[in-house]
């Protein structure tokens, strides 16, 4: 039975201010009329059905988000008490799976999770459908947790990458072992990643089976079982939304704040990778924008406004409807939301959020 937990409880802090806490990235409308996380949700409506797809997010975003996916029934919207990052997140929402639907397991049949973030952007659909149909089924087949690698097209510093244990020409689509993930590189390392062509973006995409996953924690991460342990009692009390929250509160603070590839994927002995090439972007700053968008005949791109320019090339534009005017300057971001107006240099649109924490 294959599942899907929708991680939506990012602040998008690198998409100030058209992102806020309160209204994130994944709940702006960037690509299209529909909110990112909406877009989502139809990519894997095809072959995941409404009442198995959930939604991992937090206390301040999930009134707004029950309001967007009025379609995803209210008991599938799992509300973290507190921000512990992903391997308590996804450890946490596999239970609420497993506690949920294990019971409607048939014969053999397994509960299957497909781990996507909130804010992806993925054109080519049909395959990424696709993909994930192979995943799943190499997860349940040979209990192993399957990650999908997106086949670089330039020496990305921004991403982690993922080694591929293959001396072979790597095909696109296959199932590959994998030797390691690496940190994100500088831009010398980056070009030599890409040059071997054995290495992969890490998408951050994972899937696997219920009984994989806690078995993982179970070598890896002995802390966080000992609380899953605890938390899984409590869910025999059939509490859902804030209730279940509430409940599970004191125990969800004692997890150690950890993404799960370093808790778990990094050290994992079964983890596979299926290169990729789905036209994958995370739109993780507003320079993805020039990779997405058309540019006018100066290279900018506008959005969402009128733009006066004189001798002003490859700049970014977002407004809110105000007219903007430009004169003069290159390589920049100009973005307008309400009162908040940001100017960054495209060179350090990673830092928007340390500006904003100040």
């Amino acid at each position: 039975m294959l599942t899907a937990i929708i991680m939506a409880g990012g602040s998008g802090e690198r998409f100030w201010p058209l992102s806020t806490p309160e209204k994130p990235k994944q709940l702006l409308k960037i690509f299209s009329d529909k909110t990112m996380i909406r877009e989502t949700v139809d990519r894997i409506l095809p072959i995941i059905p409404a009442d198995k797809i959930f939604i991992a997010t937090n206390e301040l975003q999930q009134m707004a988000i029950k309001k967007e996916l009025k379609d995803i029934p209210e008991e599938n919207i799992i509300i973290e008490p507190d921000f512990k990052d992903t391997a308590a997140a996804i450890g946490y929402s596999s239970l609420i799976i497993e506690n949920r639907l294990k019971k409607l397991l048939k014969n053999d049949e397994k509960l299957e999770v497909v781990v996507l973030a909130s804010d992806h952007l993925i054109k080519d659909e049909n395959l990424f459908r696709k993909v994930i149909n192979k995943g799943a089924e190499e997860a349940r087949k040979n209990s192993v947790i399957v990650t999908l690698g997106i086949k670089p097209d330039k020496p990305e510093t921004g991403y982690g990458y993922i080694e591929v244990k293959n001396d072979e020409k790597i095909d696109l689509n296959e199932v590959y072992k994998v030797k390691r993930f690496r940190e994100k590189p500088n831009l010398e390392t980056a070009e030599n990643y890409v040059a071997s062509g054995k290495y992969l973006w890490n998408s951050g995409m994972f899937i696997f089976t219920i009984e994989t996953i806690f078995k993982n924690f179970d070598v890896l991460m002995e802390e966080h079982t000992e609380i899953f342990n605890s938390i899984r009692e409590k869910l025999l009390q059939n509490k859902t939304g804030l209730e279940l929250t509430n409940l599970v509160r004191s125990d969800f603070k004692q997890f150690e704040k950890i993404s799960i590839d370093f808790g778990l994927m990094e050290f994992s002995k079964n983890i596979r990778v299926i290169p990729v090439d789905i036209g994958w972007n995370d739109i993780g700053s507003f320079n993805a924008l020039d990779e997405v968008f058309p540019k006018n005949i100066a290279g900018n791109i506008i959005r969402n406004t009128t733009v006066l320019e004189l001798d002003a090339v490859n700049n970014i534009v977002v407004g809110d409807g105000s007219k903007i005017s430009l004169l003069g300057v290159k390589d920049l971001v100009v973005v307008k939301n309400g009162n908040n107006i940001l100017i960054a240099d495209k060179s350090r649109t990673q830092d928007i959020k340390k500006i904003i924490q100040k």
